[in-house]
């Protein structure tokens, strides 16, 4: 007759056994072990939990990696960013497609409508429009992402150091910032812009970044005020890490996402920003190719050929709604309540 199942008793395994899941249990007739496997339950990656020593479980996936993949299937991300890609590549190297000078003009030719080697016309000083239209991306390119970068910087800095510590420092940036949302931006751009007798790019790019950092900086002071509330980050806190640790390692990576969303469809505004204040006469200047001063030299004239006006508005158009696009889908994607 078998000997009678001894009562199992789990063996006294040491943490680092348990963390591991290769703890045993011993037990059974004259003490021998009878069963030797992983303990249920310890599946760090079926969990999504921290492996043992620190760092993501393997074959789990972070908010950027499920992002990245999500935009890579939607169709909205793929065709802006082409959009995005070439517009970037010919304000960068304009020449692959437009070999003329944007600067060169034949008053013979003045208004006249398309021609061979001259498929979008010429203007009122006769020079080719899709010249200008390939040359005006540079300046509208370069206003847009200069001036998304130092808004989005100046006000992640300021945002997030005032959800951070709070107190004073909150209260006086927060008063700051009020004040600069209570200026109209047209209105801003106007008296700030008419006393400005440059007609480069960077006027216009100090005057959106001034205007523009309000609004990324209360998104960044809401989103670190969220995340410096959760445990991992108390967590930190307790076990002593420095101001400076928490701010770099824990919350600005998770606290980033919002401000890359909103910085992303700002860009686009401010494309169409730099337009509308070069169309009123106080951003971009003459010498200087814009969509804007072209779209404004040919308004007056859009009965007698339409053609100057149209293809540089289209350009305009195109442009703002592709990054508006972008916007639309890396919010999608990084928005965990929409998945």
């Amino acid at each position: 007759m078998p000997e009678p199942f001894e009562p199992l008793e789990a063996r006294s395994d040491t943490p680092s056994d348990i963390a591991t899941g290769t703890a045993t249990l011993e037990g059974g007739p004259r003490g021998r072990p009878w069963l030797r496997r992983p303990l249920p339950g310890l599946r760090w990656r079926a969990a999504g939990r921290p492996a043992p020593g620190g760092g993501p479980a393997p074959g789990s996936r972070g908010l950027w990696t499920d992002a990245w993949h999500d935009l890579r299937r939607n169709p909205v991300f793929v065709v802006s960013a082409l959009v995005i890609l070439f517009l970037v590549t010919i304000a960068v190297w304009p020449q692959l497609i437009a070999d003329g000078n944007p600067y060169q003009g034949n008053l013979a030719k003045a208004q006249d409508g398309p021609a061979p080697g001259h498929p979008f016309g010429f203007d009122l000083q006769g020079r080719d429009v899709y010249t200008r239209t390939v040359y005006g991306a540079r300046a509208s390119i370069t206003v847009g992402i200069c001036a998304t970068a130092g808004a989005a910087l100046l006000g992640s800095v300021l945002g997030g150091l005032a959800g951070f510590f709070g107190g004073w420092w909150d209260s006086l940036l927060s008063r700051i910032a009020d004040v600069f949302f209570g200026i109209p931006i047209l209105l801003g751009g106007l008296v700030f812009l008419s006393v400005v007798t440059s007609g480069s790019v960077w006027p216009v790019v100090g005057f959106i970044v001034l205007l523009g950092w309000p609004q990324i900086s209360r998104i960044a002071r809401g989103s670190v005020v969220t995340v410096k509330q959760q445990d991992y980050v108390l967590a930190a806190r307790t076990l002593g890490a420095s101001n400076g640790r928490m701010l770099l390692r824990h919350i600005a990576p998770n606290a980033v996402a919002p401000v890359i969303v909103v910085a992303t469809i700002a860009l686009g505004t401010y494309i169409a920003l730099e337009a509308t204040l070069s169309f009123l006469g106080v951003g971009l200047k003459p010498p200087t190719v814009s969509w804007g001063i072209d779209i404004s030299s040919a308004s007056t004239q859009i009965r007698n050929a339409p053609h100057m006006l149209l293809w540089p508005a289209a350009a305009l158009s195109i442009t703002v709604l592709a990054f508006i696009m972008l916007g639309d889908a890396v919010r999608d994607a990084l928005d965990p309540k929409l998945r």
